[in-house]
């Protein structure tokens, strides 16, 4: 009777594709990654003291269907705050409610701003 024994090697585990898969990963994440500076709002904090106010009341509440200025609603914001502005540094009071997202937020400020009025307030 023969016997016949085979000795097989041990393979070893190959590193290459190990690598390959790392360095991969790498490049995915280089390039999905977002570098530089983001785009940043300014926003003036309150300095917690009380402010006094006078005129009429500037409040345009920022609806996902437009805006309302004191309660009505207004096609043109401009034209229906003018009339109620003293001098540009005169407080605007926005208030987002029924659904609005940060961006109507972000384009009525916008809005206001290109009309020259940069004293606004963010009402919760």
């Amino acid at each position: 009777m023969l016997n016949l024994v085979h000795q097989t090697r041990r393979r070893r585990i190959g590193l290459t594709p190990m690598i390959d898969v790392v360095f991969l990963l790498l490049v995915f994440f280089m390039l999905a990654a977002r570098f530089g500076v983001t785009d940043a709002i300014p926003v003036t904090l309150s300095s917690g003291a009380t402010q006094s106010y006078d005129g009429p009341p500037r409040l345009v509440t920022v609806r996902p269907d437009g805006l309302r200025v004191n309660g009505i609603d207004a096609p043109d914001t401009v034209a229906a705050l003018s009339p109620l502005m003293g001098s540009e540094d005169d407080i605007i009071i926005l208030r987002p409610r029924d659904g609005a997202s940060v961006q109507h937020l972000l384009d009525a400020m916008g809005t206001l701003r290109a009309a020259g009025w940069s004293n606004l307030v963010v009402l919760e």
